[in-house]
């Protein structure tokens, strides 16, 4: 079964400096039909405008991972972490017992546009911990990079969760398979541009739940990036 979630569809949240658009229910947005998909809870695309960005603030059991698609995005937490998150790099913070953290656009003549996701971890009450890593465009050309995963397999990043990002991007010819697994769910989110998804065509922003098939099928994209997701039932 392959059930289209469209752009147009997320909830939208604008406060001048953000722009932000919800996959699932997120603060004031409230869908009861999009709470989540199995254990991924957030998928924002947040626009934050230059000189801008979010104030320090706490977070508890979460395994939260940024995701930059243009700018940089500048993150500090109160384990000691001060970075600079630039597209290509994949940060992963887990939450754990808690921690604060912040997150900005520093440049001046330049918005940050980037994706937030959260997925529910597997084990409560950890000890916060942070993770970056840079996956070239060459990893991702024509394929699925596995980019985090809960054994931190083929150099991707390690979460704390039954789940598995990978990232792709697919022009053309270009073509995947991911096989699925029996009793897996499966979230193909299009990043930007088009990509044909087990035969539905996706355009930026738009999504495919997927259950009960044999397998997950990128065709025919056209300049298109894209996040894929293992979860457990």
């Amino acid at each position: 079964m392959i059930t289209l979630r469209k752009s147009e569809e997320r909830g939208l949240a604008e406060h001048g400096w953000l722009k932000s658009y919800h996959s699932f229910s997120f603060a004031d947005y409230h869908d009861p039909e999009h709470m989540g998909f199995g254990e991924l809870r957030v998928i924002n695309e947040d626009r934050v405008a230059a000189g801008q960005g979010f104030g320090k603030h706490g977070h508890r059991d979460m395994e939260i991972i940024s995701y930059v698609l243009d700018g940089e995005l500048a993150h500090s937490d109160t384990i000691g972490n001060v970075k600079t998150i630039p597209p290509g790099d994949v940060q992963r913070m887990s939450a754990g017992r808690g921690v604060m953290h912040s997150e900005f656009n520093h440049a001046q003549d330049q918005t940050t546009h980037f994706l937030q996701i959260w997925i529910q971890p597997n084990v409560r009450g950890i000890e916060p911990s942070y993770e970056q890593k840079r996956f070239a465009d060459a990893e991702k050309r024509g394929k699925l990079r596995l980019v985090a995963a809960p054994d931190g397999a083929e150099g991707s990043v390690l979460i704390h969760a039954d789940a598995r990002m990978y990232a792709g991007l697919f022009d053309a010819t270009e073509k995947a398979t991911l096989p699925a697994a029996a009793g897996r769910k499966y979230y193909v989110h299009v990043v930007r541009g088009d990509l044909t998804v087990n035969g539905k065509p996706l355009h930026a922003g738009d999504a495919a739940k997927i259950e009960g098939e044999s397998e997950v099928a990128l065709s025919d994209g056209k300049n298109a990036e894209v996040l894929v997701f293992e979860l457990g039932a």
